[in-house]
């Protein structure tokens, strides 16, 4: 957790409350903390984990805006990673809108939320990015009344792509083409699971995955029966680096001719890589993953 925590503050750039002036750095209030809720002791473990998804934030005023000029800002940035990673997960977006909920009581509020949202959710460096996640904070900000129709724009882009290819949906079908200049389709693939992989030869993280995916027993018993057929597409113009870095005979490595999947707006291709899993209907069981283990549990565990 010391590691993971320390990578998320890596994330802060600037304290969620803002710029401060020179006057602010200067005299500095008294500094406040978030203090957390207990769950009842004599309760189950089942019951005390309920509770927390529950009441983590009951002791935060919300109405309190004084309390998150003053509060520091990785502090507050732990504590709601904190919250994330242990009670809520990376796919259950609810307890977010309830959270975003009570902190829509005033701009100044949800503004805060939503700021260390966008960094834990949004950002491509953050081990808790998530589009489930993000999109309850994205809908809140285009509801509140506190925002006019251009303010409202940004957030309004950023939800239409999050609402892309969400979990236990169907993937968006696209065309990809080959080195022979054969085109094909994602619906056109059929096998158990097809593990669409978006990468680029020249990206570190792309060779860290492809190494993975080798070694992987899992994925290659799956590719070895035909359970699995993966999917390699590059979503770049110039294909010069592309031929130039073959992958795996077993894999289909194809180019995305025209950008339509970052053109029409089908898939985000904010970070790269980026690994979807889909079934045999292409109904997305990961998406947006550069984690392989993830990839290996899914196989499994829906193969069961």
């Amino acid at each position: 957790m010391k590691n993971f925590v320390l990578l998320l503050l890596a994330l802060i750039t600037v304290g969620c409350g803002g710029q401060k002036s020179k006057k602010e750095e200067t005299v500095k209030p008294q500094t406040v903390h978030f203090k957390r809720v207990m769950p009842p002791v004599q309760s189950t473990p089942e019951a005390q984990f309920q509770y927390m998804v529950d009441h983590y934030w009951d002791r935060f005023d919300f109405a309190d805006t004084l309390f998150i000029e003053r509060v520091d800002s990785a502090e507050m940035m732990r504590a709601y990673a904190e919250y994330i990673a242990t009670y809520v997960g990376p796919y259950n977006g609810e307890p977010v809108a309830k959270l975003m909920k009570r902190a829509s009581v005033s701009r100044k509020m949800l503004d805060y939320f939503a700021t260390m949202s966008e960094k834990l959710f949004h950002d491509p460096n953050s081990p808790l990015r998530s589009d489930e996640l993000y999109i309850p904070v994205l809908e809140a900000q285009i509801a509140a009344p506190f925002y006019d129709e251009y303010e409202k724009m940004v957030p309004q882009y950023d939800l239409a792509l999050a609402s892309q290819n969400r979990i236990l949906k169907k993937a968006n079908d696209f065309r990809y083409t080959v080195a022979s200049g054969r085109t094909s389709n994602l619906y056109s693939l059929k096998a158990d699971f097809v593990l669409i992989y978006i990468n680029n030869p020249g990206c570190p993280m792309c060779r860290q995955i492809q190494e993975q995916l080798v070694a992987s027993q899992i994925v290659a018993d799956a590719l070895k029966d035909g359970r699995l057929k993966i999917l390699a597409i590059y979503p770049d113009e110039d294909l010069t680096l592309w031929h130039e870095h073959p992958l795996p005979k077993a894999w289909i490595n194809g180019y995305d001719r025209g950008r339509r999947l970052e053109k029409d707006r089908l898939y985000d291709l904010r970070a790269i890589p980026a690994m979807y899993l889909v079934d045999r209907e292409k109904t997305v069981l990961v998406k947006d993953s550069t984690t392989v283990p993830e990839i290996e549990r899914m196989i499994v565990e829906y193969q069961q």
